[in-house]
């Protein structure tokens, strides 16, 4: 998968989005796989999938859409800027399922092009679980989204260095700038990066119990978490959800803003 990946970089890039829409049916959970995922994003066991768990039971759709040969653009170098997940109501561990996946609304972005690549989960033909990930293709230098003051913690997290080849192992999510500092700084890392759907689902573990069973959360990832690091985990109630944010302890960069609803 990896190597189709590196050999989209030939890809000079397009006005248009294929029209393929790619599908996985009568999927069932591991629950050895779903154990494994819930130790490295900090959720609890329940009859239930934590909503950022289809993520990665679509993923290799996802790269497989990525990389086919009607997608226009080269997999290095996309951007993962933002993510929103709805849930029309929880999935249960038991149930089977289909996913399909597919691209869509290639606009521009003051730095370049940004298009969503959808990811739906049915159970019983009914579409129970969205996931809209935004992807950004860099061609111009933009203004960048700022620092702005941190709000203050509501807890802190130390964030280990293996976060990143423990979350690829499980989400299958093994590009490079993840697992060692080497690879990271060959593509202009100081050293490994965590991914932003780790820490997206950090921060839904640390709400778990105060979340209702249907509800969509929406986040923007900002600056890369280096690992290890120390961060701050901050939320608060506004209306019927939350606002919630990660943070770096001492520089105050944001690495991730995100609300509930």
């Amino acid at each position: 998968m990896y190597l189709r990946a590196a050999l989209t970089s030939f890809r000079r890039g397009g006005s248009e989005l294929p029209g393929t829409e790619l599908a996985q049916s009568d999927v069932a959970v591991s629950l050895e796989h779903l154990a494994a995922y819930n130790r490295v994003c900090g959720f609890g066991l329940r009859d239930s999938l934590p909503a950022t768990y289809p993520h990665v039971l679509a993923f290799p759709l996802q790269m497989r859409l990525m990389t086919s040969s009607g997608f226009p653009f080269p997999l290095p170098g996309l951007v993962h800027i933002a993510n929103r997940i709805s849930l029309s109501r929880p999935v249960l561990v038991s149930e089977r399922f289909d996913l399909r996946v597919r691209a869509v609304d290639l606009r521009p972005h003051e730095r370049g092009q940004q298009f969503d690549v959808v990811s739906e989960l049915l159970v019983d033909s009914e579409v129970t679980w969205t996931d809209v990930s935004t992807y950004l293709r860099r061609s111009g230098s933009g203004s960048g989204s700022g620092t702005a003051e941190a709000p203050a913690p509501s807890a802190l997290w130390s964030v280990a260095g293996d976060v990143g080849r423990r979350y690829g192992a499980v989400s299958g999510d093994r590009n490079p700038i993840h697992l060692n500092a080497f690879a990271a700084r060959l593509f202009g890392f100081r050293r490994a990066i965590a991914h932003g759907m780790w820490t997206k689902a950090r921060c839904l573990a640390a709400l778990e119990e105060r979340l209702p069973a249907a509800y969509t959360v929406d986040v923007r990832f900002k600056q890369p978490v280096l690992l290890p690091a120390k961060v701050g985990f901050s939320a608060s109630p506004v209306g019927d959800g939350w606002e919630f944010a990660v943070h770096d302890v001492r520089s105050g960069r944001p690495h991730l803003a995100g609300a509930t609803t």
